[in-house]
C-alpha cells in the first residue's frame, strides 16, 4: 500500500480491506509511518513515536476487533500505556513512562487498533490552541499561520492531514469539537461517563472531561465508541445503552426532530460571518430533510458557570501536578508550568472547599437546566466556535491569562455548557468558501445514537470526505 491509496481510506475503509486481506496490517502500518515522517516536520502533530512497539504488537499478532491494523494515534494526555512516554504536554512530566494501560488503551488494543504514537496537547488541556513550550506549535494542515485548535490540535493535524484516519481526543471544555470545527472534521464529545477514565480513577476533571477520537467520517467515531463505550467496574457514570449499535444508527436516517436554534452564546460575545453562514445553510438542511427548526435557547442567565467552571479546572490541575510531581520528587512543580498555567493554579488556590462545593453544585444546575429542556426539544443546533480561524500565538504560552481566558471566551463561547451538563455534542463540517467551519449539534444525555443517525443523515447529503 502507498502513501496515496492510504490517505483515502477512512479507518473503517482500511479495516476492511485488511479483513478481505487486499492489503495487510504490516502494509497499512509502514504507509502511515511513511506519511507521518514526510507531514510532521512541517506539521508538529506527533511528539512521540512507537514505531518500534507498533511494528512489534503487529508480528505478535492483532486481536480480531472491528479495526485490527488501522493506525491510531493516542492524544499526549489523561491515556496511559504501559511503557511508553506520555507528558501531558508539560516540561514537568517530561520523561514520565506509565507502568499500565488506561482502561481505554486497553479497549483501543483489543479493537486491533496499532498505536504508534502521541499526538500534540496543549499543557494539562488548558488550552484551545497546542502550542505547549514542552513540544512547540502544531500547525493547521491549510494554513502554517493557524493553529488547528486544542488542546487536541495534535490529533487533528493528524487527522486532517491524512497522517491517520482518526485519533484520540479528549474534551473537557471542546476539545474534540473546537479542533474539529476548525480543521474540517467530524468530532462528537460523548457523553459523561460513556467513554471509561480508569482503571486509576473514576472520573477527569469531576466527569467535565471525556474521551473519544477526531474522525474524517461519521462511520469511523461510531463504530469506535461501540467498541470502547461499554462501563468499567467502578464506574460512576453509567448513561443508558443505545438500543442498536452506533455504527447501524449512522447508516439509518432519523425521525422528524424538534430542532431549536441558538445563533447568540450565553456570553454575548460576536459570531464570525463565515460561523453565522455554516448555521444558516445547516438550518436550511434541516428543514429540507423534514425536520422543525424553531429559535430558542436555555435559560442560563442566572447561573456563573464560567467562573465555576475555571475554579474547578485549576483545583482539578492543582491535585493533579501535586499528585505527579510528588511522585516525581519535584519539590516546586509551578516553575515547571508555563506560565500563564502557573499563575492560573496559584490563583485557585485562594478558593475554599465550601467554594469548590458551589462550583460543583453550579455544574450539577447546568445539568438540570439542560435535561429540563430537552423534554421539549431533540436537538440544539448552533456554530461551534464563534471565530472561524485562530492564528499561531494568539492564545499562545506568551500571552498573560486573564487575556487568554477573555480570548477562548470570544472564540469558542458554544460548546463548555454541554460539559457540564453531561450531554452529548457534536461538529459537524459545514465548509465556507472551501474554508473549514463547523456547527454543532447538541442532545439529551446519552442519546449519543440520534446525534449519529442525525450525523449520517448529513454526510449522505453533503459529503464533506472521500472516504473507501
Amino acid at each position: 500500500m502507498n502513501e496515496d491509496d492510504y490517505v483515502g481510506y477512512d479507518a473503517v475503509g482500511l479495516a476492511d480491506l485488511i479483513a478481505r486481506r487486499e492489503t495487510s496490517a504490516e502494509a497499512v502500518l509502514e504507509a502511515a509511518i511513511a506519511t507521518i515522517e514526510r507531514l510532521n516536520p512541517a506539521l508538529n502533530a506527533v511528539v512521540y513515536r512507537y514505531f518500534d512497539e507498533a511494528r512489534a504488537a503487529v508480528r505478535a499478532g492483532l486481536p480480531q476487533g472491528r479495526f485490527r491494523g488501522v493506525p491510531f494515534l493516542l492524544k499526549d494526555l489523561d491515556v496511559a500505556m504501559r511503557g511508553v512516554p506520555m507528558s501531558e504536554g508539560s516540561r514537568l512530566l517530561a520523561g514520565r513512562v506509565p507502568d499500565f494501560d488506561s482502561t481505554l488503551v486497553a479497549r483501543y488494543k483489543a479493537a486491533g487498533l496499532v498505536l504508534l504514537g502521541r499526538s500534540n496537547s496543549a499543557e494539562f488541556g488548558l488550552s484551545f490552541t497546542t502550542e505547549p513550550l514542552a513540544h512547540g506549535a502544531t500547525r493547521h494542515p491549510l494554513d502554517p499561520t493557524l493553529s488547528p485548535g486544542g488542546s487536541s490540535g495534535g490529533s487533528a493535524a493528524a487527522v486532517a492531514s491524512g497522517m491517520v484516519p482518526m485519533a484520540h481526543a479528549t474534551d473537557g471544555g471542546g476539545s474534540i469539537r473546537q479542533p474539529a470545527a476548525l480543521t474540517g472534521l467530524f468530532g462528537l464529545k460523548p457523553s459523561r461517563g460513556r467513554t471509561p477514565p480508569g482503571p486509576d480513577r473514576s472520573e477527569i476533571f469531576f466527569g467535565i472531561s471525556v474521551g473519544h477520537a477526531l474522525t474524517r467520517t461519521v462511520r469511523d467515531s461510531a463504530a469506535l465508541l461501540d467498541a470502547t463505550s461499554a462501563p468499567e467496574p467502578g464506574a460512576i457514570f453509567t448513561p443508558p445503552q443505545p438500543a442498536f449499535s452506533y455504527e447501524t444508527m449512522a447508516q439509518r436516517d432519523p425521525p422528524r426532530l424538534r430542532i431549536v436554534l441558538q445563533e447568540q452564546p450565553f456570553n454575548g460575545t460576536a459570531v464570525d460571518p463565515a460561523c453565522r453562514a455554516a448555521l444558516a445553510e445547516a438550518a436550511r438542511l434541516m428543514e429540507a430533510m423534514g425536520h422543525i427548526v424553531e429559535c430558542a435557547t436555555p435559560d442560563l442567565s442566572d447561573l456563573a458557570f464560567g467562573p465555576a467552571t475555571a475554579l474547578l479546572a485549576g483545583a482539578f490541575t492543582d491535585e493533579k501536578i501535586e499528585a505527579l510531581s510528588k511522585a516525581a520528587g519535584i519539590v516546586d512543580p509551578l516553575r515547571l508550568l508555563e506560565p500563564a498555567h502557573a499563575a492560573f493554579v496559584a490563583q485557585s488556590r485562594a478558593h475554599s472547599a465550601k467554594d469548590m462545593v458551589a462550583a460543583l453544585e453550579v455544574t450539577r444546575a447546568v445539568a438540570r437546566r439542560y435535561a429540563q429542556f430537552f423534554e421539549s426539544w431533540d436537538i440544539l443546533l448552533s456554530p461551534t466556535t464563534a471565530t472561524a480561524q485562530l492564528p499561531l500565538g494568539w492564545l499562545g504560552p506568551d500571552v498573560p491569562r486573564d487575556e487568554i481566558a477573555q480570548r477562548a471566551a470570544a472564540h469558542a463561547p458554544f460548546m463548555a455548557p454541554y460539559n457540564l451538563a453531561g450531554a452529548p455534542a457534536m461538529s459537524v463540517p459545514f465548509p465556507q468558501q472551501g474554508k473549514p467551519v463547523g456547527v454543532q449539534f447538541a442532545a439529551a444525555f446519552g442519546r449519543e445514537d440520534l446525534l449519529f443517525s442525525l450525523a449520517g443523515s448529513i454526510e449522505r447529503a453533503k459529503p464533506w470526505a472521500i472516504a473507501r
